[in-house]
């Protein structure tokens, strides 16, 4: 990707209301809206929609999807796992709260694009500091605002998620003449961008080098005598995740994902986590490979989304790619333990094929569908029976929210410093859940 960037702006400072009197009646100022020129979007069926450069001006192409959440969106930017991704954003007001210093959960922002309709004039907030045209700038980001983002949701929702390229700036034009190149021309570049279909791309986002999160305050026991230790292998972890094992008292060492079974278990960990992360499931050969001596040593293991598609691999249950996957912060899980619906965090282009209602067998015992969404069906989560693992689809490390699902860092921490054979299973008497992240 080819981008002209701006350096970081300075936030604006808005005078307090009571500032105001009512011999001073206040003034509007007219902010001019973020954007440069002219910005064309082109999808690989060859539908366009024009708009205003947004961020970087230059060219960027990936996979066009939508997500559908109202807030988060610096989460979403820094989420390893939309790599390779052009996000569009169903709401239609974006950049409100401007970006802070906080809410990263990674080093960078990782979407290849930004895809917006009315991005704020300015931001609103006091924990602001830069706009988000800015950041997007400063990172090499290209986006596009003024689009139509109903009529393109629509679209992906009808045709399938596929592939896209975001213009602005000279990529406009034939670098000879200054032509204004037509959407065929554009079209091809697109169409020459590799599909993410059969991507291995945990390799592209995880950590270089291994690092370790202590616990907070008092380290939590295992059965052995020894702080409850984890090995997480980074396919693109959010750093929500390995915070919500430190706040139980669990220490993590966060590997990459090209780590070996020797690597994992040279660290005695009483637990293997698996976390999110981008591609096709059915490339990562190693990965899958590795988890299969990880359940052969019956460690208990906890995979979300890339780590859940993984963990039914090993298992040996197919996966496939859906029509234009689940993204937002909104999406409904049934937990099939306890009939209780939970609302979630996701971000998942392909699933696991799996009967749900009834028991399969695996080369490691006995496995069921734990969680189901909803909406279609698809599979949200997997328990075995007979080997102390269990995933989920979705992002329990909630960030950005909802807090529904923060209890399943605690069944992974109960599983760990009490090995039992399976992971706990709820009863359906059980009273309704409540997390301390809901505080």
């Amino acid at each position: 990707m080819s981008a002209t960037t701006a350096g970081r702006g300075a936030p604006h400072h808005v005078g307090h209301l009571d500032e105001v009197t009512e011999h001073e009646p206040a003034t509007r100022v007219d902010v001019p809206a973020p954007g440069g020129g002219e910005a064309v979007l082109v999808l690989e069926d060859g539908r366009a929609f024009t708009g205003r450069a947004y961020g970087a001006t230059g060219t960027t192409v990936g996979e066009a999807v939508f997500c559908t959440a109202m807030t988060g969106y610096q989460e979403t930017l820094t989420d390893p796992s939309y790599h390779r991704q052009v996000v569009v954003m169903t709401a239609p007001h974006v950049g409100n709260t401007g970006v802070n210093d906080e809410d990263d959960e990674s080093g960078r922002i990782w979407v290849s694009g930004f895809v917006v309709r009315d991005p704020a004039r300015r931001p609103s907030s006091w924990r602001s500091r830069r706009s988000l045209d800015e950041e997007l700038a400063a990172q090499d980001v290209v986006g596009i605002s003024g689009v139509d983002t109903r009529a393109l949701t629509r679209h992906l929702r009808e045709r399938g998620a596929m592939r896209v390229g975001v213009f602005s700036g000279d990529a406009l034009r034939e670098p000879t003449t200054g032509r204004r190149l037509e959407t065929s021309e554009l079209l091809v570049r697109v169409l020459d961008a590799p599909a993410m279909r059969g991507a291995d791309l945990a390799g592209e986002v995880t950590t270089p080098e291994p690092y370790l999160v202590e616990a907070e305050g008092e380290p939590r026991t295992g059965a052995d005598g020894r702080p409850l230790t984890v090995v997480a292998l980074d396919l693109g972890i959010k750093s929500r995740t390995p915070w919500h094992l430190a706040r139980r008292g669990v220490r993590t060492h966060v590997l990459p994902a090209t780590s070996s079974t020797e690597d994992v278990l040279a660290l005695q960990p009483h637990g293997v986590f698996y976390s999110n992360g981008p591609g096709d499931p059915a490339a990562a050969e190693h990965e899958v490979g590795v988890l299969r001596d990880v359940l052969a040593h019956r460690l208990p293991f906890f995979g979300i989304c890339y780590g859940n598609q993984l963990l039914g691999r090993a298992l040996g249950l197919g996966t496939y790619k859906l029509t234009y996957g689940h993204r937002g912060v909104n999406q409904p899980v049934i937990d099939t333990a306890t009939g209780s619906v939970e609302i979630t965090a996701h971000n998942h282009g392909f699933a696991v094929d799996a009967p749900i209602g009834e028991e399969f067998p695996t080369d490691f015992g006995r496995a069921e569908v734990s969680h189901w969404c909803l909406n279609d069906r698809v599979v949200e989560g997997l328990r075995c029976l007979d080997t102390p693992a269990f995933s989920v689809q979705y992002h329990p490390e909630a960030a950005a929210g909802p807090h529904d699902a923060g209890y399943l860092f605690d069944r992974f921490c109960d599983l760990m410093a009490a090995p039992r054979t399976t992971p706990d299973t709820p009863s359906p008497s059980a009273p309704s859940r409540t997390t301390e992240e809901n505080a």
